[in-house]
């Protein structure tokens, strides 16, 4: 590993930590193995010969042979399919190559990110129903071919030092992660809702730090095994709660900060082994913000599979309900150019330091305009297409109760609200 958790050492936290809080959760002493490499398919030509005998030997000769192939690719086939999630093989693709095979994703937000509950009922405790294999399908089937599991995991950690995940939530984890593997989906899990402890300021970042690795040695740990097909993004909208800037850029102090958490989420995913020698990784920016304030002075961590997650209800007042805002819920493409810069700004920032780009959260509350939100979502996704960003539209599961009304899709029934909308997404994709 590159630095191996020494940014932990060098902010004064006990190198016993350093040993029980990684290698303790099963990082450590094993080296990583070597990527299986697939051997090239051999091409089979038939030679053409002055002897009709011969030549009919070398046809029938020809057939068996592809009879037998078939037949083996067909064991083959069955035997991959029976190999559990743990064992699939994991691909060292460049992070670009990766990204570029995304193309749009859904959040299942307000759901593993609940808090406030207790154990494994929160869940359900913002009131959407519990995650099923079915909801999962339905997505997949419509054409997400990403999905995105926002996760809190405050309520289900012992104290210091050790910081314990629950075992039957991370088991929870993982059965919904499973549910989106098995569909062939790229998933991404996260850290979120965290900001009671997670605090990029002077004052607290060796505790921030000591607790952030202690969380991620266990999350890698459990899912050290899977394939190239599991993201982990870790942290969203990182920020000090309150502070000065908290949603456009914070301080220098925070993105300093930042930067030395996103180096040590690295570090200590990077120190599991196992597949997590080559898994993508994502860091953000202060609250996951696009603004050039936080995005420019980002610094990138030096690590061959990274990319960057990002955030853009853009234009604000379209997307969101925001009276200091002067909000509007019509698009007649006048806006359209606040859709660009965005998407231009993140380009010019990171192309230039050769890191792609999820937008991992985006959407439009409904307002009682589905056509516009139809048209909006048209420019927005068209736009992100050309640079390449593949975009994840935030789903909380509120439709028709109060709260921000960013659902497109019903759980309880595994219906669509706007399918309009969602037509639209799936479209720009189409062509």
């Amino acid at each position: 590993m590159k630095k191996n958790l020494k940014k932990l050492l060098a902010l004064g936290i006990a190198a016993s930590f350093a040993m029980s809080g990684l290698t303790g959760c099963g990082a450590g002493n094993n080296a990583p193995e070597e990527p299986v490499q697939e051997a090239p398919a051999e091409a089979t030509e038939n030679t053409e010969t002055t002897e009709a005998p011969a030549e009919e030997a070398t046809v029938e000769a020809t057939a068996e042979e592809a009879s037998e192939a078939a037949s083996e690719e067909a064991v083959a086939d069955e035997a991959a399919a029976n190999v559990p999630l743990e064992e699939k093989e994991m691909k060292d693709i460049t992070p670009k190559e990766l990204v570029a095979q995304i193309t749009i994703g859904w959040n299942l937000g307000n759901t593993l990110d609940a808090w406030g509950g207790s154990g494994l009922a929160d869940e359900t405790h913002w009131g959407n129903p519990k995650t099923t294999k079915e909801m999962i399908d339905a997505i997949a089937a419509k054409g997400f071919n990403s999905i995105r599991i926002p996760i809190t995991w405050a309520d289900h950690m012992s104290g210091a030092p050790d910081y314990s995940v629950d075992h039957e939530w991370m088991a929870r984890v993982k059965e919904v992660v499973d549910y989106c593997i098995e569909d062939d989906l790229y998933v991404l899990i996260d850290t979120h809702h965290e900001e009671e402890w997670r605090i990029p300021d002077d004052a607290h970042i060796n505790d921030t730090c000591a607790q952030l690795a202690a969380l991620w040695a266990q999350i890698a740990t459990e899912f050290r095994d899977y394939d190239y097909h599991l993201i982990f993004e870790g942290m969203n909208e990182p920020r000090v709660k309150g502070g000065e800037n908290e949603w456009s850029g914070g301080t220098s102090e925070v993105r300093n900060n930042l930067d030395i958490l996103n180096q040590l989420f690295v570090d200590t995913v990077r120190s599991t082994g196992g597949n997590n020698e080559y898994r993508l990784l994502l860091i953000t920016s202060v609250a996951g913000s696009h603004v050039i304030q936080t995005i420019a002075p980002l610094k990138i961590p030096e690590d061959d599979h990274l990319a960057v997650s990002i955030h853009a209800y853009t234009p604000y007042s379209f997307t969101y309900e925001d009276p200091s805002a002067n909000p509007y819920d019509n698009w007649d493409g006048s806006h359209k150019s606040d859709i660009t810069q965005v998407f231009s700004d993140i380009d010019r920032i990171f192309s230039t330091k050769g890191v792609p780009v999820l937008l991992t959260e985006f959407g439009a509350v409904n307002k009682n305009n589905e056509a516009d939100v139809a048209a909006w979502v048209t420019d927005y996704l068209t736009t992100a297409k050309k640079y390449g960003i593949p975009c994840y539209w935030w789903d909380n599961g509120i439709f028709d109760k109060d709260g921000e009304k960013f659902s497109i899709f019903n759980r309880k029934d595994c219906t669509w609200y706007r399918e309009s909308v969602v037509d639209a997404m799936m479209a720009v994709y189409s062509e």
